[in-house]
């Protein structure tokens, strides 16, 4: 066996920079974070390769005196903290003085810098933890970082490093991060000398949001401003309809700091769990308000994580705020007319056309709605009453032609025609060409609502399993499975509340053996298990007896269902477990709802959607299938090139 001894001071540094220093993104994270922490409004990154040969960082920040340039890349030298009493009020990005010495010790880096109160600058290189030079140079206010040859004189760890292309990547989507965590800082990404990112600066969230996310998704968004004695919540989240597969859209800030939580993102997600499908994950950018003293931000050195002092309450806060403003919209999916004949080139100059400005959108509709009239008029006359048509098709008006290009009788007659015709009752905005659908909001006269329930017009059944519901410009398509299923859990859910709970004898009784762990869990929440209608006896060994269930769930399978609810209690979920016990009873419940393939009379729908119109969210069942899609007349009139 070798002897012991102590490492060189080099091989420490390389050491402690594999904790700090990953790839590229690491530098980027760690100077950025300094930039911020000294109070810069402006922040530029500049890559090369994807970072392996150049990243640069400049900021307007107050810089660093030129006495204290050696000191700044010694190990655990800060000007954030002064003692072990300061981690527990940490609020600045950086505390731990060990980014500067991770980076010299892997890279090349030049250092300048220059204070506004000094007259001149200083210029500082070091190379792999060795000091080459410090000089006095000409410089703006602020910092500048120029690392260089990530990783030179480690070969093997560059090595483990990706493409350029993929580690430049990585830096972008952390400038994205780093720009919605710290809005009011401007920041600007420029890779192999493109621009890749430039935000304003300007404080709003909103338009941050839109700038890289787009469109679809700031248009699809809903503010949330939450206060608890806990926390302050504030941001934005997404509505169902652009929910995605992972957890990439899911950004959280605490106190400004870019992390990863398991249970902020429980706490998301549980608040979610009756709008959104299973494997599914919702859009957040959210900022989370926490005092430092319930926080431990020192418990990795690249701070991506952090142990909160009380994890209930946050996830109780948490939940409470999203649930708050998730509570009260009309999520209904609409069904937009899609693209058709997408086989079909588009020309240069209709790739190029831009949607309507809201000016123009009140133009458009009367263009439109007098080509309908049009059609309407000249399909209205009596046969033989117009000269014979060469196509059996009409003259539909391309969104390129103009109205007067549209062949038409003479104008005085068209006129008078057109006058003659009802208008519609009232006028609806024309939606801009190719525009995305978007999930409907809250707005007035909802579908269900006890005012709007004497003016639907139930149309009928399709294919045994949807009802088709009219209401004013709109078809409502309901799935009679997922909205039975939705009114069944809420039933239940009351039922339990209220502990009105009847059970069912089960005979002969189910029985089943549990392991060790399952008889833990079973041993802690029997008092539980009882209360909501369970009847359990021990059999003998590890075996137990089942022998009532809650009467809601008689005739389902005992076993796989005291089982599951077992499963769910043993899992860390931040939950409280009678709750958990709660929701999984009213949640098997719903096998018992009506399937699909299944003729319902007229009076059994119509009861239906009476019973679901009570429910605080009907939109979704409680897998987080949609109960309901729409249509518009617009959409449908689209459909049918009433509307081009």
């Amino acid at each position: 066996m070798a002897n012991i001894t102590v490492l060189d001071q080099d091989t420490i540094n390389q050491i402690a920079a594999g904790e700090v220093i990953e790839r590229p993104a690491s530098v980027v994270k760690e100077l950025l974070e300094n930039a911020i922490d000294a109070g810069s409004t402006a922040v530029t990154i500049e890559t090369k390769e994807g970072g392996l040969s150049l990243v640069r960082v400049t900021d307007n920040g107050c810089g660093i005196p030129a006495g204290e340039i050696p000191l700044a890349f010694l190990r655990h030298s800060t000007s954030k903290i002064r003692s072990a009493a300061d981690l527990m009020t940490v609020s600045s990005l950086g505390f731990r003085g060990e980014a500067l010495s991770s980076i010299a010790a892997v890279c090349q880096v030049e250092l300048i810098t220059k204070p506004q109160e000094a007259l001149t600058g200083a210029c500082y290189s070091i190379e792999g933890g060795q000091e080459k030079s410090l000089k006095e140079v000409g410089a703006p206010d602020g910092t500048t970082f120029l690392v260089r040859n990530l990783f030179y004189n480690t070969p093997a760890r560059r090595k483990f490093l990706k493409a350029p292309a993929t580690e430049g990547g990585y830096i972008a989507d952390l400038a994205e991060k780093m720009a919605l965590s710290h809005p009011e800082v401007s920041i600007r990404l420029i890779q192999n000398g493109s621009n890749k990112l430039f935000t304003t600066g300007n404080g709003s969230l909103k338009d941050l949001i839109y700038m890289i996310y787009g469109r679809d998704i700031s248009a699809n968004t809903l503010e949330v401003q939450a206060d608890s004695p806990l926390m302050q919540v504030s941001g934005y989240i997404g509505k169902p309809v652009i929910a995605r597969g992972n957890r990439a859209y899911e950004n959280y800030f605490i106190n400004g700091r870019y992390i990863r939580s398991r249970l902020i993102s429980k706490a998301i997600e549980d608040a979610y769990k009756p709008f959104m499908m299973l494997h599914k994950y919702p859009f957040t950018v959210l900022h989370l308000t926490i005092e430092p003293e319930l926080l431990d931000v020192n418990v990795h050195p690249t701070k991506m994580e952090l142990r909160f002092k009380q994890e209930d309450q946050i996830y109780k806060a948490l939940y409470q705020a999203l649930s708050d403003a998730l509570s009260g919209k009309e999520f209904i999916p609409e069904v937009s007319a899609g693209k058709e004949e997408s086989s079909k080139p588009v020309s240069s100059q209709q790739s190029k056309e831009r949607p309507p400005e809201p000016f123009e959108r009140k133009r458009m509709e009367e263009i439109q709605q007098r080509q309908t009239l049009q059609m309407i008029r000249e399909y209205a006359a009596p046969y033989g009453s117009q000269p014979a048509r060469k196509c059996s098709r009409p003259h539909i008006a391309s969104s390129s032609e103009s109205p007067s290009s549209i062949k038409s009788p003479a104008s005085q007659k068209q006129k008078e025609t057109t006058e003659r015709l009802p208008r519609p009752e009232q006028e609806r905005p024309a939606c801009a060409q190719g525009q995305k659908a978007e999930q409907l909001d809250l707005f007035d006269g909802k579908l269900l609502s006890e005012q709007a329930r004497s003016r639907h017009q139930l149309i009928g059944q399709l294919f045994d399993t949807y009802w088709l519901i009219q209401y004013e410009d709109k078809l409502f398509i309901l799935d009679q499975h997922a909205a039975h299923e939705k009114v069944l859990y809420e039933r239940t859910m009351k039922s339990l509340g209220q502990k009105e709970i009847l059970s069912q004898q089960v005979s002969p009784p189910a029985i089943i053996a549990l392991n060790a762990a399952e008889e833990t869990v079973l041993k802690q929440y029997r008092d539980a298990f009882s209360s909501l209608g369970f009847e359990l006896e021990y059999f003998g060994g590890k075996e137990y007896a089942i022998s009532a269930v809650p009467m809601n769930l008689f005739g389902l399978d005992t076993k796989a269902l005291f089982l599951e609810i077992l499963d769910s209690l043993g899992e860390d979920t931040g939950k409280a477990s009678s709750d958990l016990i709660l929701a999984k009873v009213a949640s098997m419940s719903c096998k018992a709802a009506v399937k699909g393939k299944h003729t319902m009379s007229r009076q059994e729908a119509d009861a239906l959607i009476g019973e679901l119109l009570t429910l605080d969210n009907p939109y979704a069942c409680p897998h987080g299938r949609p109960t309901l899609i729409s249509m518009s007349r617009y959409e449908l009139e689209k459909k049918f090139k009433r509307i081009v």
